[in-house]
């Protein structure tokens, strides 16, 4: 893909720590084009660098080298035009499930939309993530799972041209995660957003991306491999157990994983 093709841009990028024990290399030279509307996962070893490649596509953290493009423009901080979820939800307990929503959608639309239509776009997202019943509730009186999908309609709210989602669902059963996947990849259909997950979870990597990063082992982490996963949208889970794509793009994860580990013990 050539980089006038790209939404996203991550241009020769490098990051090095300063430590206690000295510099610490975390990524070398990580190029990366990502197209509007892609649903990409990256995916490795602990201490591969991926929070770290998140971080700085966010704008949390600053490369050393190289640099990271929106739309051509070098990002130079956070914006919401790149939202993050992070596994832990981070609410503010003192504000209702309406309240964490609109306080973005305030931040982001108080000169572009009037109070009316602040409140309209607010519940129009918790209907997204079927959090519309509990929008008067505080996030203490709420599940695991719900605190999350509050943290997705949160981060839809401010219309992001990319969603950066950090193992978001790292911390919940198996059950509420399988049911969150779906909403992601039902919310993804319906918008067409772009999204970027770190994920620890083969499974949950094929399902939902189009494209599978996966990490080589740090110190100077780079990528590996790009994996394409070839399945029709949508997809549902169950039909998936024996499509070949599927079991093809999960082989082909779990060797390089496997690989990378033994790699690493050598």
């Amino acid at each position: 893909m050539s980089d006038h093709q790209a939404l996203l841009h991550v241009s020769k990028l490098g990051k090095t720590f300063n430590t206690r024990s000295g510099a610490f290399e975390a990524l070398r030279d990580v190029e990366l084009s990502i197209r509007k509307g892609e649903f990409i996962s990256i995916i490795g070893h602990s201490g591969c660098g991926k929070s770290t490649l998140l971080n700085l596509i966010a704008g949390l953290d600053s490369p050393t080298l190289g640099g990271v493009f929106l739309e051509g423009d070098l990002v130079l901080g956070p914006g919401p035009e790149r939202a993050v979820v992070f596994q832990n939800h981070s609410l503010l307990p003192w504000l209702t499930v309406y309240g964490n929503v609109r306080l973005a959608v305030d931040k982001v639309f108080s000169k572009k939309k009037n109070t009316a239509e602040r409140d309209e776009w607010t519940r129009e997202m918790l209907a997204l993530v079927n959090m519309g019943h509990a929008a008067d509730k505080r996030p203490s009186e709420i599940s695991g799972g719900m605190k999350q999908r509050v943290g997705i309609a949160r981060a839809l709210a401010m219309e992001p041209k990319v969603l950066l989602l950090d193992e978001p669902f790292g911390a919940l059963d198996a059950l509420t995660r399988a049911q969150l996947q779906d909403s992601v990849m039902d919310i993804h259909a319906r918008l067409g957003n772009t999204v970027v997950m770190i994920t620890h979870d083969v499974d949950e990597a094929v399902l939902l991306s189009d494209r599978i990063v996966m990490m080589n082992n740090g110190p100077a982490a780079g990528i590996g491999l790009i994996h394409d996963v070839n399945l029709l949208r949508p997809r549902r889970r169950l039909e998936l157990g024996e499509n070949s794509d599927y079991l093809a793009a999960r082989s082909a994860v779990l060797r390089f994983l496997n690989e990378h580990r033994i790699e690493k013990a050598a």
